[in-house]
């Protein structure tokens, strides 16, 4: 029988981080855990990221009330992941944003990808049974589409296929600020099961045409100043090379899996086997890269079938 995924032993508790990025926004980080971020307009509050449960959406909020009792009125989810979203119901929201695409891949694999989450990563599900069903947005957009929190402009926008598909980000330009959702990770892996590695890079290089001061980052700390900005994109640069490239050479010479797999761990454990969930991606991220270095453009459904025959045949 093959071992169990290493996410399922980390039972640890995270730290809470709220951190002031600009002014009246706040990133919401637990060590490596996912983030949310907060953005607090003239009369209203939006908040990015819904986290995994109504129960650990509710530490989110209860930090939003330690700075404003102003109402949460937007949600903005960056991509369809079970972790990201199904926490939605707590804010009691009244607009759910999401785009076009990731809403469509809600319902072309929402409901496995929760199933699969879950199996995979228990300890993010904490008050599961307190999710009342798949998060469907109430608002969904093609490419751009501006909010306005009373004199508070509020940017959402799809820079390019990264971490899904249907990645979105937020900016808001009155602070330079942008929250990435998990396009950008600061020394916390790319989780890259649903990713699209050969145009990760350009929508990075859409992200810093922004030139953003600090950004709220889909995974690890808040990144305050150009300096940290920059050393967190380069970062996650070279996290995805890494990975890609030694996954391309074992597919062009008709390797198998499992040698892919361990061409990657060859390559990055010396780089970043301190990262945090890089155990638990590594197996998801080598078999989307095998994936795609062999043709297949969009990623194939994870379920927690597929999850379990993957993470066997690569113990053999």
């Amino acid at each position: 029988m093959a071992r169990a995924f290493a996410s399922q032993g980390d039972l640890s508790e995270k730290k809470i981080s709220f951190t002031e990025i600009g002014d009246g926004l706040y990133a919401f980080t637990a060590e490596g855990d996912p983030n949310s971020g907060v953005v607090v307009g003239d009369d209203s509050v939006m908040v990015i990221e819904a986290q995994a449960t109504p129960k650990l959406a509710e530490k989110v909020i209860s930090e939003i009330r330690g700075v404003t009792e102003k109402p949460i009125t937007h949600l903005v989810l960056t991509h369809y992941h079970a972790v990201r979203v199904l926490g939605a119901s707590a804010f009691g929201a009244n607009q759910i944003i999401m785009s076009e695409k990731a809403r469509a891949m809600v319902a072309e694999r929402g409901l496995e990808d929760w199933k699969s989450e879950f199996q995979r990563f228990p300890r993010l599900f904490e008050g599961h049974d307190s999710i009342p069903g798949l998060t469907w947005p109430t608002t969904t957009f093609s490419d751009r589409m501006t909010v306005f929190l009373g004199s508070r402009k509020i940017e959402i926008f799809c820079p390019g296929r990264a971490h899904t598909a249907g990645d979105a980000a937020v900016w808001v330009p009155d602070s330079q600020v942008m929250f990435t959702g998990d396009i950008v990770e600061f020394r916390s892996a790319c989780y890259c099961g649903d990713g699209h590695f050969s145009d990760w890079d350009a929508t990075l290089s859409a992200i810093e045409c922004f030139s953003p001061e600090a950004i709220a980052p889909g995974r690890g700390e808040a990144l305050v100043g150009v300096d940290q900005v920059n050393s967190a994109i380069i970062g996650t640069r070279e996290f995805l090379e890494s990975t890609y490239i030694p996954a391309v050479k074992v597919a062009s010479r008709g390797g198998s899996l499992r040698d892919a797999f361990d061409a990657v761990r060859d390559r990055c454990d010396p780089i970043f086997s301190d990262y945090a969930i890089y155990e638990h991606c590594l197996p998801f991220n080598v078999s989307r890269a095998y994936d795609e270095a062999r043709g297949i453009d969009m990623p194939r459904i994870w379920t927690a079938e597929r999850d379990l025959q993957m993470w066997e045949d690569l113990q053999g």
